[in-house]
């Protein structure tokens, strides 16, 4: 017996699941083979986009290095009229490593899954938010310079 397929919400819920559980192996799993990660506010010298689940994994290889997130604060999942598609809305919180500087980060991502994995993972996160957190503009480009981590 073949087990269910996930869906959007269920792969959204397991990966917020890993990331708090640090298995950044287990969170690009989540993607299908050929999926994308896709990020419309990404900064000069930052990957506006990834394809494929093995671009996933190297880019978040390093990420439980570069912070620390304890918790989600808020989270809110909205369905769409597309069964494979939802809207979340969540607050990441927690620590820089390098600086013991509290994190908090609101996002905004549209995920669509195909066949049980996620097939799309489109990203809107603030840029400047995360330059303030990680110590200023240089420090952001300094952590992600290499085209790892969000």
């Amino acid at each position: 017996m073949t087990a269910p397929r996930r869906t959007a919400r269920e792969l959204f819920a397991e990966s917020l699941r890993l990331l708090l559980a640090k298995d950044m192996a287990g969170y690009a799993g989540l993607w299908a083979v050929d999926g994308a990660f896709e990020f419309p506010f990404a900064p000069p010298n930052y990957p506006a986009r990834l394809d494929g689940r093995a671009a996933v994994e190297e880019y978040l290889r390093g990420y439980p290095d570069l912070l620390d997130v304890q918790a989600i604060a808020e989270q809110t999942v909205h369905e769409t009229a597309d069964p494979d598609v939802v809207v979340a809305e969540f607050e990441a919180a927690g620590v820089v490593v390098s600086t013991g500087r509290p994190y908090r980060m609101r996002y905004v991502a549209v995920v669509t899954a195909r066949d049980g994995e996620i097939a799309h993972y489109r990203d809107y996160w603030n840029p400047l938010a995360a330059a303030e957190a990680m110590g200023g503009p240089d420090e952001l480009t300094a952590a992600f310079a290499d085209g790892r981590t969000a």
